[in-house]
């Protein structure tokens, strides 16, 4: 019985992890947002968009976040919806919005797949709607 406890407040500390991970993610802070990172930390983006889709490991994703976050006003809010922990995998559904400088809103519906270790995140699964994010951030 005290095995499963343990497991249980360990799954409830990633969970709380990836919650504070999500708030700092809404600032826009680069450096705030990789230091909940591993340093061996990837980020994998679904789909095939030119410079965001594909692996990314934590200096590739601060780079693209970096000019992302310059054309958001602020950063880009991520409000979790529905959550599922097993270990040190947390499975989060998402809804993100944010205010671009020209004018365009993106409003999107993810589902994420984290990896925590020792405190960290150690790898981010995200899957998205990549036409949306195509006509909000790379169409003309």
């Amino acid at each position: 019985m005290a095995t499963e406890v343990g497991a249980e407040s360990a799954e409830e500390r990633n969970k709380q992890l990836v919650t504070e991970f999500m708030e700092v993610f809404g600032r826009g802070d680069v450096q705030d947002i990789l230091s909940y990172m591993s340093e061996n930390a990837t980020w994998w983006v679904g789909g095939t968009m030119e410079g965001i889709s594909g692996t990314k490991d934590r200096q590739a994703f601060g780079e693209m976040l970096s000019g992302i976050s310059a054309s958001v006003n602020g950063g880009i809010q991520l409000k979790p919806l529905a959550w599922t922990c097993q270990g040190e995998r947390v499975a989060v559904e998402t809804e993100s919005y944010a205010e671009l400088h020209n004018g365009r809103i993106y409003n999107n519906l993810y589902h994420f797949v984290f990896v925590v270790k020792d405190g960290k995140i150690e790898c981010v699964k995200e899957f998205l709607d990549t036409e949306h994010t195509t006509a909000v951030f790379l169409a003309p």
